[in-house]
Protein backbone atom coordinates (compact mmCIF):
# COMPACT_ATOMS: atom_id res chain seq x y z
CA UNK A 1 0.00 0.00 0.00
CA UNK A 2 1.19 3.50 -0.80
CA UNK A 3 1.93 6.00 1.95
CA UNK A 4 -0.83 8.28 0.66
CA UNK A 5 -3.44 5.51 0.87
CA UNK A 6 -3.10 4.85 4.60
CA UNK A 7 -5.90 6.49 6.63
CA UNK A 8 -3.58 7.21 9.57
CA UNK A 9 0.18 7.71 9.42
CA UNK A 10 2.23 7.44 12.59
CA UNK A 11 5.60 9.17 12.42
CA UNK A 12 8.46 8.39 14.79
CA UNK A 13 9.41 10.35 17.91
CA UNK A 14 12.19 12.73 18.80
CA UNK A 15 15.71 12.43 17.43
CA UNK A 16 17.87 14.87 19.40
CA UNK A 17 16.45 14.36 22.87
CA UNK A 18 16.65 10.58 22.49
CA UNK A 19 20.22 10.69 21.23
CA UNK A 20 21.10 12.68 24.36
CA UNK A 21 20.24 9.55 26.35
CA UNK A 22 22.63 7.39 24.32
CA UNK A 23 26.21 6.81 25.42
CA UNK A 24 27.95 8.64 22.58
CA UNK A 25 31.67 8.94 23.28
CA UNK A 26 33.70 12.03 22.26
CA UNK A 27 35.49 10.25 19.39
CA UNK A 28 32.16 9.45 17.76
CA UNK A 29 31.39 13.16 17.46
CA UNK A 30 34.63 13.73 15.50
CA UNK A 31 35.06 17.20 17.08
CA UNK A 32 31.53 18.14 15.99
CA UNK A 33 29.59 17.56 19.20
CA UNK A 34 26.08 18.91 18.88
CA UNK A 35 25.86 18.11 15.18
CA UNK A 36 23.61 15.06 15.23
CA UNK A 37 23.96 14.69 11.47
CA UNK A 38 27.67 13.79 11.68
CA UNK A 39 26.65 10.61 13.50
CA UNK A 40 25.32 9.30 10.18
CA UNK A 41 28.97 8.96 9.17
CA UNK A 42 30.86 8.46 12.43
CA UNK A 43 28.44 6.36 14.48
CA UNK A 44 25.60 5.12 12.25
CA UNK A 45 24.78 2.33 14.70
CA UNK A 46 23.34 4.88 17.13
CA UNK A 47 20.97 6.23 14.49
CA UNK A 48 20.09 2.69 13.39
CA UNK A 49 19.30 1.75 17.00
CA UNK A 50 17.00 4.74 17.44
CA UNK A 51 15.21 3.96 14.17
CA UNK A 52 14.76 0.32 15.20
CA UNK A 53 13.34 1.29 18.58
CA UNK A 54 10.82 3.60 16.93
CA UNK A 55 9.82 0.93 14.42
CA UNK A 56 9.40 -1.62 17.20
CA UNK A 57 7.14 0.91 18.95
CA UNK A 58 4.90 1.05 15.89
CA UNK A 59 6.18 4.01 13.88
CA UNK A 60 5.16 3.75 10.24
CA UNK A 61 7.34 6.61 8.98
CA UNK A 62 10.97 7.24 9.93
CA UNK A 63 12.36 10.73 9.52
CA UNK A 64 15.95 10.78 8.34
CA UNK A 65 18.60 12.24 10.63
CA UNK A 66 19.00 15.22 8.30
CA UNK A 67 17.18 18.02 10.12
CA UNK A 68 20.24 20.28 9.87
CA UNK A 69 21.94 18.68 6.88
CA UNK A 70 22.22 21.71 4.60
CA UNK A 71 25.54 23.38 3.92
CA UNK A 72 24.32 26.45 5.84
CA UNK A 73 24.11 24.52 9.11
CA UNK A 74 26.91 22.07 8.43
CA UNK A 75 29.30 24.95 7.70
CA UNK A 76 29.10 25.84 11.39
CA UNK A 77 31.01 22.60 11.99
CA UNK A 78 33.26 22.75 8.93
CA UNK A 79 31.19 20.02 7.25
CA UNK A 80 29.77 22.00 4.31
CA UNK A 81 31.42 19.69 1.78
CA UNK A 82 29.73 16.60 3.25
CA UNK A 83 26.12 17.56 2.49
CA UNK A 84 25.53 14.87 -0.09
CA UNK A 85 27.37 12.16 1.83
CA UNK A 86 25.52 12.84 5.09
CA UNK A 87 22.07 12.94 3.49
CA UNK A 88 22.56 9.82 1.41
CA UNK A 89 23.95 7.89 4.36
CA UNK A 90 21.02 8.99 6.53
CA UNK A 91 18.52 7.58 4.04
CA UNK A 92 20.51 4.36 3.79
CA UNK A 93 20.48 3.91 7.58
CA UNK A 94 16.71 4.40 7.73
CA UNK A 95 16.10 2.12 4.77
CA UNK A 96 18.18 -0.69 6.31
CA UNK A 97 16.33 -0.29 9.62
CA UNK A 98 13.04 -0.81 7.78
CA UNK A 99 14.25 -3.84 5.80
CA UNK A 100 11.73 -6.67 6.02
CA UNK A 101 8.99 -4.57 7.64
CA UNK A 102 5.87 -4.04 5.55
CA UNK A 103 4.14 -0.67 5.37
CA UNK A 104 7.07 1.38 6.66
CA UNK A 105 8.40 4.48 4.91
CA UNK A 106 11.31 6.94 4.93
CA UNK A 107 10.65 10.69 5.10
CA UNK A 108 13.46 13.02 4.12
CA UNK A 109 13.65 15.62 6.90
CA UNK A 110 14.40 19.21 5.88
CA UNK A 111 14.65 21.60 8.83
CA UNK A 112 14.52 25.40 8.86
CA UNK A 113 18.26 25.87 9.25
CA UNK A 114 19.80 28.49 11.49
CA UNK A 115 19.40 31.55 9.23
CA UNK A 116 15.98 33.02 8.43
CA UNK A 117 15.50 35.25 5.37
CA UNK A 118 12.77 37.42 6.90
CA UNK A 119 15.18 38.40 9.67
CA UNK A 120 17.93 39.25 7.19
CA UNK A 121 20.16 36.33 8.19
CA UNK A 122 20.42 35.03 4.63
CA UNK A 123 19.23 35.94 1.14
CA UNK A 124 16.56 33.85 -0.54
CA UNK A 125 18.81 32.69 -3.41
CA UNK A 126 21.42 31.30 -1.03
CA UNK A 127 18.77 29.59 1.06
CA UNK A 128 17.16 28.06 -1.99
CA UNK A 129 20.50 26.80 -3.34
CA UNK A 130 21.34 25.12 -0.04
CA UNK A 131 17.90 23.55 0.27
CA UNK A 132 17.98 22.37 -3.34
CA UNK A 133 21.33 20.67 -2.73
CA UNK A 134 20.00 18.79 0.30
CA UNK A 135 16.74 17.77 -1.34
CA UNK A 136 18.61 16.56 -4.42
CA UNK A 137 20.66 14.20 -2.26
CA UNK A 138 17.57 12.94 -0.39
CA UNK A 139 15.77 12.24 -3.66
CA UNK A 140 18.77 10.49 -5.17
CA UNK A 141 18.97 8.31 -2.06
CA UNK A 142 15.36 7.21 -2.51
CA UNK A 143 13.14 8.74 0.18
CA UNK A 144 9.42 7.98 0.07
CA UNK A 145 8.38 11.55 0.90
CA UNK A 146 9.77 14.89 2.01
CA UNK A 147 8.83 16.75 5.17
CA UNK A 148 9.65 20.45 5.34
CA UNK A 149 9.43 20.78 9.10
CA UNK A 150 9.70 23.09 12.09
CA UNK A 151 9.13 26.04 9.77
CA UNK A 152 9.55 29.35 11.60
CA UNK A 153 9.39 31.88 8.75
CA UNK A 154 6.90 31.86 5.87
CA UNK A 155 9.54 33.12 3.43
CA UNK A 156 11.82 30.27 4.50
CA UNK A 157 8.93 27.83 4.15
CA UNK A 158 7.94 28.98 0.67
CA UNK A 159 11.57 28.92 -0.47
CA UNK A 160 11.99 25.33 0.73
CA UNK A 161 8.74 24.21 -0.88
CA UNK A 162 9.58 25.85 -4.19
CA UNK A 163 12.95 24.09 -4.12
CA UNK A 164 11.27 20.77 -3.32
CA UNK A 165 8.69 20.91 -6.10
CA UNK A 166 11.20 22.16 -8.65
CA UNK A 167 13.53 19.27 -7.80
CA UNK A 168 10.71 16.74 -8.02
CA UNK A 169 9.67 18.09 -11.42
CA UNK A 170 13.24 18.03 -12.68
CA UNK A 171 13.67 14.43 -11.51
CA UNK A 172 10.31 13.35 -12.94
CA UNK A 173 9.17 12.17 -9.52
CA UNK A 174 5.79 12.39 -7.81
CA UNK A 175 6.51 12.08 -4.12
CA UNK A 176 4.35 13.40 -1.29
CA UNK A 177 5.54 16.63 0.33
CA UNK A 178 4.47 17.51 3.86
CA UNK A 179 4.83 20.94 5.45
CA UNK A 180 4.90 21.44 9.20
CA UNK A 181 5.11 24.83 10.87
CA UNK A 182 6.09 25.76 14.41
CA UNK A 183 3.65 27.98 16.30
CA UNK A 184 5.11 29.39 19.51
CA UNK A 185 3.15 29.58 22.74
CA UNK A 186 2.18 33.19 22.02
CA UNK A 187 0.20 31.99 19.00
CA UNK A 188 2.39 32.85 16.01
CA UNK A 189 5.44 31.59 14.19
CA UNK A 190 8.79 33.04 15.24
CA UNK A 191 8.51 35.89 12.72
CA UNK A 192 4.86 36.65 13.53
CA UNK A 193 2.61 34.73 11.09
CA UNK A 194 -0.50 33.12 12.57
CA UNK A 195 -2.12 29.89 11.40
CA UNK A 196 -4.56 31.75 9.12
CA UNK A 197 -1.64 33.38 7.28
CA UNK A 198 0.05 29.98 7.01
CA UNK A 199 -3.02 28.44 5.38
CA UNK A 200 -3.47 31.34 2.97
CA UNK A 201 0.20 31.31 1.97
CA UNK A 202 0.58 27.57 1.46
CA UNK A 203 -2.79 26.81 -0.13
CA UNK A 204 -1.37 26.99 -3.69
CA UNK A 205 1.18 24.23 -3.04
CA UNK A 206 0.14 20.60 -3.82
CA UNK A 207 0.95 19.36 -0.31
CA UNK A 208 0.02 15.98 1.09
CA UNK A 209 -0.46 17.66 4.46
CA UNK A 210 -0.04 20.81 6.47
CA UNK A 211 0.41 20.72 10.20
CA UNK A 212 2.26 21.65 13.35
CA UNK A 213 5.32 20.37 15.12
CA UNK A 214 7.68 21.30 17.94
CA UNK A 215 7.56 24.44 20.18
CA UNK A 216 4.72 23.24 22.40
CA UNK A 217 2.89 20.17 23.56
CA UNK A 218 -0.47 19.10 22.11
CA UNK A 219 -2.52 21.19 24.56
CA UNK A 220 -1.20 24.49 23.15
CA UNK A 221 -1.91 23.32 19.59
CA UNK A 222 -5.66 22.81 20.05
CA UNK A 223 -6.89 26.12 18.62
CA UNK A 224 -4.49 25.98 15.67
CA UNK A 225 -5.48 22.41 14.83
CA UNK A 226 -9.13 23.43 15.06
CA UNK A 227 -8.50 26.19 12.51
CA UNK A 228 -6.74 23.76 10.17
CA UNK A 229 -9.60 21.31 10.56
CA UNK A 230 -12.02 23.96 9.31
CA UNK A 231 -9.89 25.69 6.69
CA UNK A 232 -7.22 23.35 5.28
CA UNK A 233 -8.53 21.08 2.50
CA UNK A 234 -5.76 18.48 2.66
CA UNK A 235 -4.53 16.16 5.37
CA UNK A 236 -3.43 17.57 8.72
CA UNK A 237 -0.35 16.53 10.69
CA UNK A 238 0.27 17.07 14.40
CA UNK A 239 3.72 16.23 15.78
CA UNK A 240 4.07 17.98 19.15
CA UNK A 241 6.64 17.97 21.90
CA UNK A 242 6.13 15.83 24.99
CA UNK A 243 4.34 18.78 26.57
CA UNK A 244 5.79 22.22 27.25
CA UNK A 245 9.41 21.89 28.39
CA UNK A 246 10.15 22.73 32.01
CA UNK A 247 13.43 23.16 33.87
CA UNK A 248 13.73 20.68 36.74
CA UNK A 249 16.95 20.55 38.76
CA UNK A 250 18.70 22.50 36.04
CA UNK A 251 17.69 20.09 33.28
CA UNK A 252 15.05 20.29 30.58
CA UNK A 253 12.06 18.11 31.44
CA UNK A 254 9.05 17.22 29.29
CA UNK A 255 6.02 16.39 31.45
CA UNK A 256 3.58 14.29 29.39
CA UNK A 257 3.47 10.57 30.09
CA UNK A 258 3.13 8.19 27.14
CA UNK A 259 -0.54 7.57 27.93
CA UNK A 260 -1.25 11.28 28.46
CA UNK A 261 0.41 12.12 25.16
CA UNK A 262 -1.48 9.39 23.33
CA UNK A 263 -4.83 10.49 24.76
CA UNK A 264 -4.43 14.07 23.58
CA UNK A 265 -3.36 12.90 20.13
CA UNK A 266 -6.34 10.54 19.95
CA UNK A 267 -8.62 13.54 20.44
CA UNK A 268 -7.02 15.32 17.48
CA UNK A 269 -7.68 12.31 15.26
CA UNK A 270 -11.22 11.52 16.44
CA UNK A 271 -12.46 15.08 16.90
CA UNK A 272 -10.51 17.21 14.39
CA UNK A 273 -9.82 14.73 11.60
CA UNK A 274 -6.04 14.75 11.98
CA UNK A 275 -4.56 11.81 10.07
CA UNK A 276 -0.78 12.20 10.44
CA UNK A 277 0.67 12.07 13.95
CA UNK A 278 4.00 11.57 15.68
CA UNK A 279 6.25 13.07 18.31
CA UNK A 280 8.80 15.86 18.49
CA UNK A 281 11.12 16.91 21.34
CA UNK A 282 11.05 14.61 24.34
CA UNK A 283 8.91 11.88 22.82
CA UNK A 284 10.41 8.44 23.35
CA UNK A 285 9.69 5.04 21.81
CA UNK A 286 7.32 4.54 24.75
CA UNK A 287 5.28 7.56 23.61
CA UNK A 288 5.08 6.20 20.07
CA UNK A 289 4.07 2.77 21.41
CA UNK A 290 1.27 4.32 23.46
CA UNK A 291 0.17 6.40 20.48
CA UNK A 292 0.13 3.34 18.22
CA UNK A 293 -1.93 1.37 20.72
CA UNK A 294 -4.40 4.21 21.28
CA UNK A 295 -4.99 4.67 17.55
CA UNK A 296 -5.40 1.01 16.74
CA UNK A 297 -8.49 0.68 14.56
CA UNK A 298 -9.30 4.40 14.83
CA UNK A 299 -10.62 6.30 11.81
CA UNK A 300 -10.07 10.08 11.59
CA UNK A 301 -13.17 12.20 12.01
CA UNK A 302 -14.83 13.54 8.88
CA UNK A 303 -14.24 17.25 8.34
CA UNK A 304 -16.30 20.00 6.73
CA UNK A 305 -13.88 22.56 5.33
CA UNK A 306 -15.12 26.14 5.14
CA UNK A 307 -14.46 27.48 1.66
Amino acid sequence: MKLTELPVLIFDGACGTNLQLFHIVPDEWDDCEGCNEILNLTAPYHIAQLHSEMLDAGAMVLETNTFGATRIVLAEYGLQDKVREINIQAVDIARKAIAGREGRFVAGSVGPGTKLPSLGHIDVDSLKAATTEQIGALLDAGVDCLIIETCQDMLQTKTALIAAFEMLEAAGLELPVLASVTIEQQGTMLVGSDIAAVVATLEPFPLLSLGLNCATGPKDMVSHVHYLSQHWPGRISVIPNQGMPEVVDGKTHYPLSPDGFAEQMWRFVTQQGVSIVGGCCGTSPAHIAALTARLNGVTPAQREVIQ
